[in-house]
């Protein structure tokens, strides 16, 4: 475990030591800053906040790799996240902790903060990162500081929207010319709902035209760019990987830690769609609760709906298939048979709907794509 350093050789350190003298194993202070939006209301009903999960997931992490946090929202106070399990083993765990819950409940004004306290800042996302950070000065200038400083700059799904016009200390643009991701115009298009149109930019857009290095993953799968002490994560399912390279960039080896449900279940697919089909298929057949099977069967739905080539719809039916012989809700076959039939497999579109029409025969969606089967 890594030992905390003083408190005030933190100090003469991060005022002496240089960006390469860090990248060369200097250290700087033991602490994290993790910046939410305060928009929230209503659990996101009447006004979208921030993620939960993200943050608790980033939280846990940093904690256990002997970080300590600091939270900061644009007015400070308290914050409210979107809607979320209390129950998913992240959530409770920071529920739990005094200490978590009383920044929460008090969140640091960014105006007030210095960028020297903080060996790296990690923002996160939620729509609500959409409206309100990207407008708060103060935040700009404290991130393009903490990287001026040598500090690791973070952020996960949303949360690179205050990135865009973040400055560094020669007035270049943080991210111009840096391989970044965020949630990308795919993601947006399928899950911005009523939000979406309200936004000032798309992330994605924005970092194109800011001359960013854009990366990214299919849909909704975790992806992390990394290009020095820049890292951004795609979705929130990237937030452990962005969280664990941020442990990294700060010199240290993030400790072991079982992944949750959640991230196991992606791995799969991204072994399956990695070529280890068989594989893929054995592990979950093997241990079926080990894994969020719903949440694969959601995931190649939506990737189906999102696919613009034959290529990319293939894929999408792939990870439905794998979810099948453990979720047999009818919309999952519905799914698969609207990927048969915009393949032209209209046998297999055919064969699929028949199944969900012998267990439910009045589901007027299988009718209506029934009827869209050619002879």
């Amino acid at each position: 475990m890594h030992r905390f350093l003083s408190r005030i050789a933190i100090g003469v350190l991060a005022l002496a030591v240089s960006t390469t003298t860090l990248a060369a194993g200097a250290k700087g202070p033991d602490r994290i800053l993790i910046v939410v939006s305060g928009e929230g209301r209503d659990q996101g009903k009447t006004r979208p906040g921030y993620e939960m999960d993200e943050l608790s997931q980033a939280w846990a992490i940093f904690r256990d790799n002997g970080f300590d946090v600091h939270i900061a929202s644009p007015q400070g106070g308290a914050v409210e996240a979107d809607k979320y399990d209390p129950k998913h083993p992240a959530n409770a765990r920071l529920l739990a902790d005094a200490a978590a819950m009383r920044e929460l409940a008090a969140t640091r004004a960014t105006a007030t903060l210095k960028a020297e306290h903080y060996a790296g800042v990690f923002v996160v996302g939620g729509k609500g990162a959409m409206f309100d950070l990207p407008k708060d000065k103060a935040l700009s200038r404290l991130i393009g500081r903490i990287h001026d400083h040598g500090g690791v700059v973070s952020a996960v799904c949303h949360g690179p929207a205050a990135l865009v016009d973040v400055r560094t200390a020669d007035g270049a643009l943080l991210v111009a010319n840096r391989a970044v991701n965020g949630f990308s115009n795919e993601e947006e298009a399928i899950f911005g709902k009523k939000w979406a149109k309200d936004y000032a930019f798309r992330i994605e857009d924005a970092m194109r035209e800011r001359g960013a290095r854009w990366e990214e993953a299919p849909l909704m799968l975790p992806h992390v760019a990394i290009d020095g002490r820049l890292i951004t994560g795609q979705n929130p399912y990237s937030t452990t990987g962005v969280a664990e390279a941020v442990v990294r960039a700060t010199g240290r080896t993030p400790v072991a830690r079982t992944p949750d449900r959640d991230e196991r279940s992606m791995a799969l697919v991204q072994r399956m769609l990695g070529g280890d089909a068989e594989g893929a298929r054995k592990a979950l057949a093997a241990t079926p609760t080990d894994f969020h099977v719903e949440l694969i069967a959601l995931l190649g739905y939506y990737q189906a709906k999102a696919a613009t080539d034959d290529a990319a719809l293939r894929s999408a039916l792939s990870v439905m298939q794998l979810a099948r012989p453990h979720y047999s809700a009818p919309e999952l076959g519905l799914g698969m048979a609207d990927a048969h039939l915009r393949l032209k497999e209209h046998g297999d579109a055919r064969r699929l709907v028949e199944a969900v029409l012998a267990d439910k025969p009045d589901l007027a969606e299988a009718k209506a794509l029934l009827a869209k089967i050619p002879q």
